[in-house]
C-alpha cells in the first residue's frame, strides 16, 4: 500500500491560525514509527501540472494561483494568504491524489495523507482548498483512459460543494456527501446524494446515514474507481463540525466504506480531507487508525482487470 504525503512542503501562517498544518508531519512520523510500512511504501509525489490542473480548473484560476494574482477577497475564501510555498503545496497534494489513484488501479488500495480539498471550484478556493485534488486525479484518470465511472464518497462534516458543481452535468462522476447540515459552506451544492445531519447527531444515527448512502451508491453504475473523503471532523470534539460521533464512531464508518469496496473489488484512494479538534493528537489517531485500516483491509480490494479502457 503506497501511502503520499506533501508536509515538507509547509504553508507559511501567521500566528495563531487555526489550520493545523502540523498534522501532517505528525500523522507521517507516526505511521514510520508503527513499524506497519516500510520506506519504499512512504512516497513523496509530484506537483501536479498545469495541464493537469486544466483537466478540472481555468486557465485563470491556475495561472493567477502560480503566480499571484490572487485577489484579497479570494486569499480570504481560501483562508490563507498567498505564498510560493501555498501554490507549491496544492499542486503536491493534487499531485499526491493523482499519484494515489493511479496506484490504486493497480495495488487495490492507495492513500493521499492530506488531500480532500473538495471546497475548491473549477475556477476559485474555498475553505482551505485551493485546488480540488479528487476532481482532478479523476480527470486525469479518465483523460488516459485507464477509468470511465468514478464515485465519491465524501464523510467529511462539511459537503463536498466544490466537488459536487463540478461533476454536477457529468453522470460519469457519482456523488455522495454525508454532512453536518449547518456546517460550512452555507450555500449547499447538490450532489447526486446529500445526506444532512443535525448538529449533535452520534454514533448510532451517524452509522445508519453511512449505510443508507452505500446502499444507494450500491444501487448506482459501477464504479472503476471509489475516491473517500474519510475526514476527521466528524469527531464529537472537532471544533469545526457540530457532530458527536466517537473514535470509534469513525473507525466503524471507514470499515462499511472499505467493506463497501472490498466486497464489489473495487479500487479505493484515501484522502483524509478535514480536522480541527482542538488537541491535535485526536486528529492523529484517527487518521492513523484509518490508514491502518486499510492496511488491513487491503486484500479485499482487488484492481481493475485492465488499466486502460477500451483495449
Amino acid at each position: 500500500m503506497k501511502l503520499f504525503h506533501t508536509d515538507l512542503f509547509v504553508l507559511p501562517l501567521p500566528e495563531g491560525h487555526r489550520f493545523p498544518m502540523q498534522r501532517y508531519r505528525l500523522l507521517r512520523e507516526r505511521l514510520e514509527d508503527s513499524g506497519l510500512f516500510a520506506a519504499e511504501q512512504m512516497c513523496m509525489p509530484p506537483a501536479a501540472t498545469d495541464e493537469q490542473l486544466r483537466l478540472v480548473h481555468t486557465a485563470d484560476w491556475v495561472e493567477r494561483v502560480a503566480t499571484g494574482g490572487l485577489t484579497e477577497v479570494e486569499q480570504r475564501r481560501i483562508g490563507f494568504p498567498w505564498s510560493l510555498e501555498m501554490a507549491e503545496r496544492s499542486r503536491r497534494s493534487a499531485g499526491a491524489t493523482i499519484a494515489a489513484a493511479s496506484c490504486a488501479l493497480t495495488d487495490g488500495v492507495a492513500a493521499n495523507l492530506a488531500g480532500g480539498t473538495h471546497h475548491a471550484f473549477a475556477d476559485r478556493g474555498a475553505g482551505y482548498c485551493v485546488f480540488n485534488d479528487v476532481a482532478v486525479a479523476i480527470r486525469c484518470l479518465q483523460s488516459e483512459r485507464r477509468i470511465e465511472r468514478a464515485l465519491v464518497i465524501d464523510l467529511d462534516v462539511h459537503q463536498g460543494d466544490g466537488t459536487a458543481a463540478i461533476f454536477a452535468d457529468d453522470t460519469s462522476v457519482t456523488t455522495f456527501s454525508l454532512h453536518a447540515k449547518k456546517a460550512f459552506p452555507a450555500r449547499k451544492q447538490r450532489s447526486d446524494l446529500d445526506i444532512e445531519l443535525p448538529i449533535g447527531t452520534n454514533d448510532e444515527d451517524y452509522l445508519a446515514a453511512v449505510k443508507a448512502g452505500l446502499d444507494w451508491a450500491a444501487g448506482q453504475p459501477t464504479p472503476d474507481l471509489v475516491c473517500y473523503l474519510a475526514g476527521a471532523d466528524p469527531f464529537e470534539k472537532d471544533t469545526l463540525g457540530g457532530l458527536a460521533v466517537t473514535k470509534g464512531g469513525l473507525l466503524e464508518r471507514d470499515r462499511m466504506v472499505m467493506g463497501f469496496c472490498g466486497d464489489s473489488h473495487l479500487p479505493l484512494v484515501i484522502t483524509l480531507a478535514g480536522g480541527y479538534a482542538e488537541d491535535i493528537s485526536d486528529i492523529v489517531d484517527i487518521q492513523f487508525h484509518t490508514i491502518v485500516l486499510a492496511r488491513q483491509m487491503l486484500s479485499q480490494c482487488s484492481p481493475t482487470k485492465d488499466n486502460s479502457i477500451g483495449k
